[in-house]
């Protein structure tokens, strides 16, 4: 294991969906930390998804889960390698159940410092914010 990792923990209502959802992503499940409550999804060596059931979540917690699909809980921002890598990130997440958000004065303002993004909610609302950034030291 790395010296460091994130593992992002998000509270879903179908576990199998949103395993079969974040799959279409080109994301890999690794089933040794995988089991009826709760998936472990794989999006690099260093960035995992812990998906957990709602009742499953709440043993981490006692504040309540919140409703990401009326508010936005928080935007998780992904470094891609190219503005085609973000648009085929999107274009498979919306073909698997996900849904497009567009905001243009967002895009603009990216536009004007090197930037390309899109944005886009999983099933359960969660928003992920794919972005190539386009200038020298970028990468």
């Amino acid at each position: 294991m790395t010296s460091k990792m994130i593992f992002v923990n998000l509270p879903v209502t179908d576990l199998g969906r949103s395993k079969n959802f974040y799959e279409a992503l080109g994301w890999k499940v690794n089933d040794d930390f995988t089991d009826d409550n709760a998936a472990c999804i794989v999006v690099d060596d260093n960035i995992c998804l812990m998906l957990l059931t709602h009742g499953h979540f709440s043993t981490f917690s006692r504040r309540p889960i919140a409703d990401t699909r009326a508010a936005t809980g928080a935007a998780y921002a992904l470094s891609l390698g190219s503005a085609e890598e973000v648009d085929r990130l999107t274009a498979a997440a919306v073909a698997s159940g996900g849904t497009e958000e567009v905001n243009t004065d967002k895009q603009a303002q990216e536009a004007q410092v090197g930037m390309y993004g899109r944005t886009f909610l999983d099933p359960d609302g969660h928003q992920w914010e794919p972005f190539y950034m386009d200038y020298p030291g970028a990468e």
